[in-house]
Parts: C-alpha cells; structure tokens; sequence
C-alpha cells in the first residue's frame, strides 16, 4: 500500500508540473505576441488621443440642406435637419434639435436657441396662419424651450421650459415668462408680459425693460463668439495650427 500511495503521489505531482508549465509557456507566448505587436505600432504624434464618434450635426432630407451663416455658432452636438436656416450672428447651443422636415425654421440675427431646445414645425397650421417657425433678429430662447409652428418678432425673451404651440405669435418687445404654455393661435402684443400655463397677460413692460432685450441678445452674441473661435469644425486643422505654435515657440 506505501508503494501505491508514493507511486499515486509522483504521477499526480508529474501531471501538476505538466500543466502548469504548459500554462506558464502559453502566458509567455501571448506576452511575447503582444509586446511585438505593440512595438509594431508606429503611433503618429498627429494622433488624437480620444475617439470622436459623435452624432451628425447637418442631416438633409431631399432637396433641402441646413443653411449655416459663416459668423454662426452651432455647437458640435446640435442636430439641424431639412430646412433650417441660421442667420450671421445667430447661436445654437448644445443639445439643441432643430428639425425642418415639414416645414422651414428660421433663426434670426443675433438670435440664440439656447441649451436642449426642440424646434419643429407642422405641414400646416390648424388656425390657418403660417405653419413655419420663426425666430426674428435679437430673440433670446431659453434653455429646454419647444417650440412648434410659432412666429417670434424681433427682440423678445422666451423664458426657459417654455412651450409656444402651433400658429402662436409672440409680437416685438415681449417677454413670456419661464416654464410659461402659449396655447395654438394665441398671440402676445407688442411691450407685454406674459406668464403661465396657459399664458395668460401679467403687465406692461417698462421702457428700461424694453431696452435690455436686445443687449440680452447682444451679450449671448458675444459669449457665442468666444465658443466659435475655440471650435475648429474642418477635419483636423486645429492639429496644424498646434504645430504651428510648437514651431514659433507659442504654448498651447
């Protein structure tokens, strides 16, 4: 029994160091693989370090292209599709949508559609008035506003969280206040103040407040300014310009 117990042990110490050799190679031969294939890789200093995999900013749909002024800013994760127009001095800011599929949008001069807005507009307007949507020159629309079939005139504010239903009609010089419903076809005149859900007249404006609508928008502009001279959209110039400044000595 001593003999079959030793003999027991030396196989089963045999098989052991059989295995755990055969792994001890196999680690090495994949440790030997992929130190070759790492010195393989000639890695260029052109290349980014991050991956850009972000979404399409200008969708067409047919015959119709979103129109971009050059002095526009529209952020690198805003969506424009079909007929979108965004006028010199206007600003998209991020996460905004603006979806021309039925109809044609149209944001003004020195304009801002500000953080997460959603802009459409319908085949037809049930109130029978114009089913585009239009953001005059000098309209400041705040953040997560939606806005559909509606006509904003110059120099306005539409408060953040705001919803402006189809056929409605913002006039110039006003202010819908935030988290405020204009119902469809329903209109605010010029120099007043509207509030609520539906929006309902709150008072008239003063002559001070009047005059801050458009360096509101005039602010925004220059803010925007400051965002477009930072983001290089054309390929990877802005890796040009880094070895430009690397070449005069100018830090980066």
């Amino acid at each position: 029994m001593a003999t079959l117990g030793r003999l027991s042990r030396r196989v089963i110490a045999t098989t052991l160091s059989g295995h755990l050799r055969h792994h001890q190679s196999h680690n090495l031969i994949r440790r030997t693989l992929a130190t070759e294939a790492q010195a393989a890789i000639n890695e260029s200093p052109d290349r980014v370090k991050w991956d850009y995999r972000g979404q399409r900013r200008i969708i067409p749909l047919g015959q119709w292209a979103p129109k971009i002024a050059v002095d526009a800013y529209v952020a690198p994760n805003v969506v424009l599709a079909g007929q979108v127009t965004v006028c010199d001095g206007a600003s998209v800011w991020n996460g905004a949508v603006l979806r021309g599929d039925l109809n044609k949008i149209t944001v003004g001069f020195c304009s801002s559609i500000q953080e997460k807005c959603v802009v459409h507009a319908a085949w037809s307007s049930p109130t029978g008035l114009p089913a585009e949507t239009v953001v005059d020159r000098y309209v400041t629309v705040g953040a997560y506003c939606l806005l559909r079939s509606c006509t904003i005139e110059p120099e306005c504010i539409i408060g953040q969280h705001s919803i402006l239903m189809e056929g409605s009609l913002v006039e110039t010089n006003s202010i819908l206040e935030a988290g405020s419903v204009l119902p469809p076809g329903r209109r605010i005149p010029t120099g007043e103040l509207w509030a609520g859900n539906p929006a309902r007249f709150v008072r008239t404006l003063t002559h001070e407040e009047i005059k801050e609508i458009p360096k509101l928008s005039t602010a925004i502009n220059d803010l925007a300014n400051a965002h477009h001279s930072e983001f290089l959209p054309y390929s990877t110039v802005y890796l040009e310009v880094e070895k430009l400044k690397k070449s005069f000595g100018i830090s980066i």
